[in-house]
């Protein structure tokens, strides 16, 4: 996982239901005691708007005490379980919100000031592959200069699957430069007037160099593993939608673009699926 020093990190990883389980160790320097007010471990799951930077949104907020008022003498281990933890939502950093889990640890030492600990850990979210899966098919075009039509294999993609299809094309009368298709990524943020729209392009890959002539057809085969893909998320607890699409560009010798951009739907497949 990157943090936000761009320093990569080893955190666990869950799934939604799962027990999150472990202990914490608390060791005052030598010759010292601790004097708290009781300790606690928090798990949290948390949404992050980057224009109220500071401010989270917590959706899951379970607590376990772990000790009572008293002294830290030595070394003291406390084990902690959350069962069959709710974890409704996949880990998430994008470029305007942040979706996060961690387990906060408070000591609590009243006006000398709480020590306060962090862990992250990541969670996932699998799907099963979905029971219908229909394909795309669409017309796009410029009256009398440009008609093409373009075929997808399907609308619902895993984020290791390949992206099939075909471009015809029926009439041809501008010419045609280079083609490409491209993914792209849109990041809504926020809701009403407040609504921030992030579009990312992810990848671009060139389906075409030079004119095609009427009655050709330009085959699709876009991998999916090499890109930084996350599923879609749709509405995700009112505060965020992740929507990915198929961006199809066409550019003339006069450098005009044409496009047809076409939403697609992205999941994570359990392994072994």
């Amino acid at each position: 996982m990157k943090k936000e020093n761009g320093q990569t990190v080893m955190v666990p990883l869950f799934q939604s239901q799962e027990n999150v389980c472990g202990k914490i160790s608390i060791e005052p320097i030598q010759g010292k005691k601790i004097e708290h007010n009781g300790i606690k471990v928090e798990l949290l799951g948390q949404i992050e708007m980057y224009f109220d930077k500071g401010n989270f949104y917590d959706f899951t907020s379970l607590v376990r005490e772990l000790d009572i008022p008293g002294d830290i003498y030595e070394k003291k281990t406390y084990p902690f379980e959350f069962s069959t933890v709710e974890m409704p939502y996949e880990t998430y950093n994008g470029v305007n919100v942040r979706l996060r889990y961690v387990l906060k640890v408070t000591i609590n030492r009243g006006y000398t000031g709480s020590i306060i600990e962090y862990q992250d850990f990541v969670v996932r979210t699998f799907s099963p592959p979905p029971s219908l899966n229909t394909s795309i098919k669409m017309e796009v075009g410029i009256e009398d200069c440009l008609h093409i039509e373009f075929e997808y294999n399907k609308s619902k993609y895993h984020l290791k699957d390949v992206i099939i299809g075909k471009i015809y094309f029926l009439l041809v009368r501008i010419k045609i430069k280079n083609m490409d298709l491209e993914i792209r990524r849109r990041e809504s943020t926020g809701a009403g007037h407040n609504t921030h729209v992030e579009t990312e392009t992810l990848a671009k890959f060139e389906l075409m160099d030079g004119a095609p002539v009427r009655g050709e057809s330009i085959p699709i085969r876009l991998f999916l593993s090499p890109y930084e893909l996350t599923p879609t998320h749709r509405n995700v607890n009112n505060k965020f939608s992740v929507k990915y699409y198929l961006n199809l560009v066409l550019v003339d010798e006069e450098d005009r673009r044409y496009f047809k951009q076409q939403e697609i739907t992205l999941y994570r497949l359990q392994e072994g699926s």
